[in-house]
């Protein structure tokens, strides 16, 4: 008998119907003889109707008063979900963070986990019974409730799993894997039986929206083995693992692609110690995210800088830019921007073993016309910035280049 942690997200759980759904599930795996703690996240929608609802009160809520109005939508699925286990004689028993206790830091609205305490749940089910666990929410040390972010349930759920000592951490939602590729572009796209950890923290950084990130950075620090599946319709899934390292590694595992993204660019600015900072500063100190940075070499003690942002953030960016252009006396400079870029990526851990992927990539992209403007690699990745309007063309053709659809 194994014990198993399932996550379902909002969409899993976003009607009666689809309620229902998952407790016949559950009671599918408990019929196989497995132990089970099921976390869910709040039914579709409601987030972002709980958020519009405090954004008509102000327009900047406490960020402690929105933990507190944002953890509700959980009480409403584990609630609806233990009723659903019970009616099919399952005994069950819901539980809101602070009563496992899930305890976090004070950093609202993106809070920390620091641990979870599993005898409460490990108690309920050693009785045979399934506890339901509201996911996305925790209590720090003062007695607050707190909430770890968008798309935390999946974090909530790998830290159950490293708690109890789970076997694997189901992750259910509206896909039945982690394909190649987005299949709502490459046809061919295939699912991925297994993906090392490393590679799944990549793409899940670089546009795959299967896992959230930071679920998957606290597998990977605690070797909690994660399985992505589909909540409507059967299969093996994805596994999501360090054990790849015994297995043949694929060259390329996946293409990704990100379309939120935008790019400034200071022109003829002076290549002088310490300019990085004068430019990059005031953006962090903003808390914009930079992601991709490129210098150009000097010319006659002058160089080219640019960098990307996430695409909500370029207005703001480009404003604090301008502005770091007059208070630091950049007379010779200009700004210039473009806010229809997209990044396309390949990720594979046995690019580490093997030369020539960047040449495939890159003269893949030359074949097809496709100017590249930006480049960063990692032992494992290598990501281009292209204009937006080729990104479908770019991953299609990377896609059949690496032959992902074998």
């Amino acid at each position: 008998m194994s014990l198993l942690v399932h996550k379902y997200g909002g969409t899993s759980v976003g009607s009666i119907e689809r309620i229902e759904a998952v407790a016949d599930r559950v009671a599918g795996t408990l019929a196989a003889g497995h132990q089970i703690v099921v976390v869910v996240s709040a039914m579709s929608g409601e987030t972002n109707r709980l958020t519009s609802l405090a954004h008509e009160i102000t327009e900047r809520p406490s960020s402690r008063e929105m933990d507190v109005l944002l953890a509700s939508g959980e009480q409403v699925s584990i609630a609806l979900l233990a009723m659903a286990l019970q009616k099919r004689g399952i005994d069950s028993q819901s539980f809101l963070g602070d009563q496992i206790p899930f305890k976090t830091d004070s950093s609202h609205e993106r809070a920390r986990i620091e641990f979870v305490a599993p005898n409460k749940l490990l108690e309920v089910v050693g009785r045979g019974a399934v506890p339901v666990v509201a996911g996305f929410q925790g209590v720090d040390d003062v007695g607050d409730v707190t909430t770890i972010g968008r798309g935390g349930s999946d974090t909530s759920a790998v830290a159950i799993a490293h708690a109890v000592d789970a076997a694997e951490c189901l992750i259910y939602t509206d896909v039945a894997g982690v394909y190649t590729a987005d299949p709502r572009i490459v046809d061919k796209a295939a699912r991925l039986a297994y993906v090392d950890f490393e590679e799944m923290l990549e793409m899940a950084s670089l546009g795959a929206k299967v896992l959230h990130t930071r679920a998957v950075e606290y597998a990977h620090k605690n070797n909690v083995p994660m399985r992505v599946l589909s909540s409507f319709e059967d299969g093996e899934g994805t596994l999501v693992t360090s054990e790849m390292e015994h297995m043949e590694k694929p060259l390329v595992s996946a293409v990704t692609h990100e379309r939120d993204e935008a790019k400034l660019t200071l022109l003829r600015v002076n290549d002088v110690p310490g300019i990085a900072w004068k430019i990059l500063g005031p953006i962090g100190d903003a808390d914009i995210m930079v992601d991709m940075i490129v210098q150009n070499v000097s010319v006659e003690g002058h160089t080219d800088f640019s960098f990307t942002v996430k695409r909500a953030d370029y207005l703001r960016a480009k404003d604090l830019l301008e502005q770091s252009v007059r208070d630091n006396g950049f007379n010779e400079c200009t700004v210039t921007g473009d806010d229809s870029i997209a990044k396309v990526t390949i990720v594979g851990v046995g690019m580490r073993s093997h030369a020539g992927v960047a040449t495939t990539m890159f003269e893949t992209l030359a074949n097809e016309n496709i100017n590249i403007q930006m480049i960063s690699t990692s032992e494992i990745k290598i990501s281009v910035v292209i204009d937006e309007r080729y990104v479908e063309l770019a991953v299609r053709s990377l896609h059949d280049a690496f032959e992902l659809d074998t």
